[in-house]
């Protein structure tokens, strides 16, 4: 359904090290790397969606969306937990501890942080432990 989804940082390098760290959870690497302009992340270089980095091509300071969340999806439990652990150990905040939401739907089990610019991230399992 999509092509990608990018959010702004005001400091590549340390995205990068916030997201290297995150996404390998979920099984995302960097599929390219434009020096301190960009970085986008896949689970093969060839496909989509993917996640993108970037510095703003307006040359202004990136800031956080109002009512943006970018959820990546987990095939467990255990690597929500994981997530959600290793984004606070790398520079992100709590947004809400990992757990089910069952308002959501029964098997709903997420974690909610921001990253170290503020974008919010969310990991979610949609199925039964």
């Amino acid at each position: 359904m999509f092509s990608h989804v990018t959010v702004g940082t005001n400091d590549l390098a340390r995205a990068r090290t916030f997201y290297d760290a995150v996404l390998g959870i979920v099984g995302l690497r960097v599929v390219h790397a434009d020096g301190d302009a960009a970085l986008g992340y896949a689970a093969h270089p060839d496909r989509t969606p993917q996640f993108w980095i970037l510095r703003p091509l307006d040359g202004g300071a990136a800031t956080v969306g109002n009512g943006v969340t970018v959820a990546f999806e987990a095939t467990d439990r255990g690597r929500v937990d994981a997530f959600h652990a290793t984004a606070l150990a790398s520079g992100g905040t709590d947004e809400g501890p990992p757990g089910l939401r069952p308002h959501y739907h029964a098997d709903y089990y997420g974690a909610y942080m921001r990253d170290p610019d503020g974008n919010k991230i969310c990991v979610v399992c949609h199925r039964p432990a």
